[in-house]
């Protein structure tokens, strides 16, 4: 057994564990070490039942001397235990676990660990942890216990894997493995900080809240330092890039193009076409991140670099990540680019259609069975779901290609020179003439009625309505939050005279393409789904987007969201619905009402939710963020300082094996079979 040994092949786990394991994404080994807890429960103060204050938290030593099930006349089940620590008798309730009847028995010497409360002058602790122990021993109440008696880890959890799960597991691999794990940091570059290993036990088991803060740290610190190293080694080798030939820019054929557009472009339109135009005229292939609001006009821009592209007899590779957005960019391209000769392919999971002087494609265009030829452009949209390492790759499909990436999630300075240090920079900051803003409500609850009835009102003057749930189905432990599946089905008993449609990310993708034709050509008149529609979707007629369950989502998605609306004249609407309507979560999604404005919004969510709400769960394509906080701009700062005082000293990081094979092992994990 081995770090990247599968989980299916550890003592206790097996198959049908490890298919549980996979919904956390743990296959290995080394994935379930780095599987670190999200917060701890505060076990520490370890006291006696006759000194414990009624609503402390504390670990208690005793004795078991009577457990029973009780069934009640509702036919719920409670498992009650009289506790005795020496000092007073304790009550001891759990509710659904019959089981526990035969895994503790009368005599069972128990560490017990809960929320002391009390009823009718009986003490007791309700759904305590516990643990078996050998001796009665309350002085020696110490570390060596897993969930009681100490800082304790949560884990993110999934059905059939429990935090006590997960820490019995991780306290067993930690001493056989953590000798394989190898520090790759260079002593100039840790300084002070903690140990890797000394990190990795600490955030699983720290001694004490000054430990785990210090290995959090450690680990942050690592994080945002490779996604730093990995941008800027990689601009480094793009500016070593074999020169290429310049293109020729002609600007009698450009003109014809750009003034046949049934639009006039904007100024800040004209801006990046310039700097774009700039860079092809070098004999350094270009490598641009474009950066702009829904609705902004990048994909023209892009169709404008295309064009340029074919009139130098070269193709464009234009990859998106859905097949939603794919299609949207291969119609858009077609309408704007099939009059000038140009012919558009695609190529996604469903088809593959590899012929075309633009080639459009999801993910699939990574595929090693995609050859590419005469390839000068390649361009990505939302580009934040793909890391660098993808982006090298499919640049590896060209010899010398020119690069743009596109984005409408608004990014914050800093969060951008670490995650697109190899990227340089263009923004679009204004929006087409004639783009209302949307109109952005904060819905109460017992307004819900009202909205309803100006929903049925509005699509019977003929619009058309999205309406977002966070969940696909209901979940047995977020039962508040809105499922799409199930407010598919009430909402056809609401407006049984409108024509509904479900869409959701599990569909197949022909069923995907069928509704949101429909819903583009108005058979569907109020589309519920879940926010898979965040991109691609692009239907003029529709005026109103209700978001359920808003609290859910960061500012800059929900403005992601309510760029699908107001793509049109009319005036358009947002209605945001929380099942939180605490004064914290009201007052954030209050800003939206006032605030339209992506930058403003993304850096407000940096503030008060960190920057796991800006790009989710995977921040940077392979390098997932489990510790590391955008929100903490000195780390942002410290990091990149360190990874490029570093290439300076050594660009091909030769006198640092460890760093350069980290970098490696990252970078082959994201070729796709």
């Amino acid at each position: 057994m081995d770090l990247k040994s599968p989980l299916q092949y550890l003592a206790g786990v097996g198959p049908k564990m490890a298919n549980k394991l996979k919904r956390l994404e743990l296959f290995t080994v080394e994935n379930l070490i780095y599987h670190f807890p999200f917060r701890y429960d505060d076990f520490s103060n370890t006291t006696s039942a006759l000194e414990a204050k009624v609503g402390e938290q504390v670990t208690l030593q005793g004795e078991i001397w009577s457990i029973q099930n009780i069934y009640t006349r509702s036919r719920k089940i409670i498992t009650k235990a009289i506790f005795n620590d020496g000092s007073a008798p304790l009550e001891l309730a759990w509710f659904n676990s019959p089981w526990l009847t035969k895994q503790i028995l009368v005599g069972d010497k128990l560490q017990v660990a809960g929320k002391i409360s009390k009823y009718k002058s009986k003490l007791s602790i309700i759904a305590p942890k516990w643990e078996k122990i050998d001796s009665l021993q309350p002085s020696a109440i110490s570390l060596q216990t897993l969930h009681t008696g100490r800082l304790v880890p949560i884990y993110p959890e999934t059905e059939g894997i429990s935090s006590k799960w997960l820490r019995t597991k991780i306290s067993l691999l930690l001493p056989k493995f953590l000798h394989e794990i190898v520090d790759p940091l260079p002593d100039e570059i840790r300084g002070e900080m903690m140990s890797l290993d000394k990190a990795l036990t600490q955030i699983h088991f720290p001694k004490n809240w000054q430990r785990a803060e210090k290995a959090r740290e450690r680990l942050g610190f690592d994080e945002l330092f490779f996604v730093s190293l990995a941008t800027q080694k990689a601009r480094m080798e793009w500016s070593k890039k074999p020169l290429t030939k310049p293109l020729k820019i002609k600007l009698d054929k450009l003109d014809q193009f750009v003034n046949k557009l049934p639009f006039k472009l904007t100024q800040a339109q004209q801006k990046v076409i310039k700097e774009m135009i700039g860079d092809f005229k070098k004999n350094q292939p270009m490598n641009r991140l474009m950066q702009g609001e829904v609705g902004s006009g990048k994909t023209v821009v892009a169709a404008v670099a295309t064009y340029i592209v074919y009139l130098n007899n070269l193709k464009t590779l234009f990859m998106a990540p859905t097949e939603i957005l794919a299609f949207q960019h291969f119609e858009t391209l077609q309408k704007l680019l099939k009059p000038y000769g140009l012919t558009v392919g695609i190529y996604t999971g469903s088809k593959k259609n590899k012929e075309g002087d633009v080639l459009v494609g999801t993910h699939a265009l990574l595929s090693k069975n995609l050859n590419t030829q005469d390839i000068g452009l390649i361009v990505i949209d939302e580009q934040q779901r793909f890391g660098v390492e993808q982006r090298t790759l499919l640049r590896k499909k060209a010899k010398v290609p020119h690069f743009l990436t596109m984005t409408a999630t608004p990014i914050p300075r800093t969060v951008a020179l670490t995650l697109y240090g190899d990227l340089d920079m263009s923004i679009i900051d204004e929006m087409p003439t004639g783009r209302q803003k949307v109109k952005t409500h904060l819905v109460p609850e017992n307004k819900r009625k009202d909205s309803y009835a100006f929903l049925a009102k509005k699509v019977n003057e003929g619009d058309q309505v999205y309406i977002i749930a966070p969940l696909i189905e209901p979940s047995e432990t977020l039962t508040t939050v809105k499922a799409a599946k199930e407010e598919f089905e009430k909402l056809k008993r609401i407006f049984p005279n409108l024509k509904l449609d479900l869409l959701h990310g599990r569909m197949k993708g022909s069923d995907k393409d069928k509704i949101i034709r429909d819903f583009r050509s108005g058979k569907t008149q109020i589309l519920v789904s879940t926010s898979v529609v965040e991109v691609g979707m692009d239907n003029p007629n529709a005026t109103i987007i209700v978001i359920e369950g808003a609290e859910r989502f960061g500012l800059a998605q929900l403005h992601q969201l309510r760029g699908r609306v107001g793509r049109g004249t009319k005036q358009s609407y947002c209605l945001l619905y929380t099942s939180d309507p605490s004064n914290r979560e009201a007052q954030r999604l209050k800003y939206l009402e006032t605030t339209f404005d992506g930058l403003k919004l993304a850096e407000l969510d940096l503030k008060i939710r960190g920057g796991g709400e800006i790009f989710g769960a995977k921040q940077s394509g392979r390098f997932e963020f489990k510790i590391a906080s955008f929100s903490n701009l000195k780390l942002l700062e410290t990091t990149r300082h360190a990874a490029s005082k570093l290439l300076r000293s050594n660009p091909a990081l030769d006198k640092y094996p460890r760093l350069k094979a980290k970098l490696q092992d990252i970078a082959s994990n994201v070729m796709p079979d």
